[in-house]
This record gives C-alpha cells, sequence and structure tokens, in this order.
C-alpha cells in the first residue's frame, strides 16, 4: 500500500513534464492561415461608448454618449501563419448630451466619429470550427461633421482621442475561402468637447467597446 502514494506522485510528475510538450504540439498545429494571406472582413458592429471618469465643467453632471450600429470593413495582412496586422475602417453617428447637471439633462448635439485602429493579433491553432485569435494595438479617434443641438449650446467641438485597443475574436471556415467572424474590441480612448466657445469643457474616457458580427473572404 506505501508503493500508492510513489506511485501516484511518479504519475503526476510524468503528466507535469507531459504538459509542456502538448502545448508545443499545440502551437504548432496550423491556424488555417498561410504567410503573405490577405483577409478582408466585413461586419455588422455595435459601438457602445462607456464614458468612464466623465465629467463637465460650471454646470457639473456626466456625458453621456448613445450606442450606434454601423458596418465596418476591415483587413488582415498575414506576417506568418500565427500572426497578422489588421486594419478597420469605420465611421458612426453619435448623440452627446449631458446629464445631472444644474440645468438637468442638457442636449449638446450629434457628431459623427472615425477610430482608425490597428492591431497585431496573434492566431492561435484551429480548434474544431473555430480560428480563435487575440490583439493589441493602437485607436485614433477623429471628430467630425459636429452639430450643436441649440439653443442651450450654439457651438461644440471635440479633440482627437489616442489610445490602446485590445482585441479578441474567431473565424469559423466556411465554403471555399469564406469565413463567419465574431470580434470584440475594447478601445481606452478619452476625449474633450468644448461647448460655447470653451465657456463649459466636457471630459470623458470615451473607451467604446465595439461588438461586431459578419463574414470575411481570404485572398
Amino acid at each position: 500500500m506505501k508503493c500508492l502514494p510513489v506511485a501516484a506522485l511518479a504519475g503526476l510528475l510524468a503528466a507535469a513534464a507531459f504538459r509542456p510538450a502538448l502545448a508545443q504540439n499545440y502551437f504548432n498545429e496550423p491556424t488555417g492561415y498561410q504567410a503573405g494571406d490577405v483577409l478582408v472582413h466585413l461586419r455588422a458592429i455595435g459601438v457602445i461608448p462607456e464614458n468612464f471618469s466623465s465629467s463637465v465643467s460650471v454646470i457639473g453632471g456626466h456625458v453621456s454618449t448613445t450606442n450606434q450600429v454601423t458596418p465596418e470593413v476591415d483587413l488582415s495582412y498575414f506576417l506568418t501563419p500565427h500572426w497578422s496586422v489588421e486594419a478597420i475602417a469605420a465611421t458612426s453617428r453619435h448623440e452627446v448630451s449631458a446629464t445631472g447637471t444644474a440645468l438637468g439633462k442638457v442636449d449638446v448635439g450629434s457628431v459623427w466619429v472615425l477610430p482608425p485602429t490597428i492591431t497585431l493579433q496573434y492566431h492561435m491553432p484551429q480548434i474544431g470550427p473555430f480560428r480563435p485569435y487575440a490583439g493589441v494595438g493602437l485607436s485614433v479617434i477623429f471628430f467630425y461633421d459636429s452639430h450643436a443641438a441649440g439653443p442651450t449650446v450654439d457651438k461644440v467641438g471635440y479633440n482627437i482621442g489616442v489610445g490602446p485597443a485590445l482585441d479578441a475574436g474567431f473565424d469559423v471556415p466556411l465554403k471555399g475561402r469564406w469565413v463567419a467572424n465574431f470580434d470584440v474590441k475594447q478601445m481606452f480612448v478619452s476625449t474633450e468637447a468644448r461647448i460655447n466657445h470653451s465657456a463649459i469643457i466636457a471630459k470623458t474616457a470615451l473607451s467604446p467597446t465595439v461588438i461586431g458580427a459578419g463574414i470575411g473572404y481570404v485572398f
């Protein structure tokens, strides 16, 4: 009976020694892609601004930005079967307001957001039908075609925001070179709105979460 603990310990040591080999074998498995592949996705995305740590000078309150659904196109170039660089192109229109202020809810107006984002992605070996990946990169958020709500707000402008971005998702192979895709990005970007010729300054960690689903094609 005294041999049982020794045998169990030997089994645990053998399993521990075998795990690195299993991990190494797993990460050597094919991802479904090759160096030089170009993957283009067309997605429908939901843009959900988080508005963390927002503040409004003079009248107090917090910044509120509406969610939006919009199309997105992205392009990934595979440096190796595991590593790719992705760039996205999308734009969305949002309504902005200040809530909980001394004046109650104040409609600030609308603005279009253009958030070009580049990420370096690592593609893990295919698991069943799934080709998972994760990435990290940089987002730059531009604001254009802004309209003040009036009459309380007659002019508004926004500063460009720059910050890191995280990305995770998966592709599912379909017929031929087509794939289905699901993707989530979290951008960490702050901005500042100058209202009525900077009489009021509204600051917010906009930090949108972007959730997308669509199809892709491998060239």
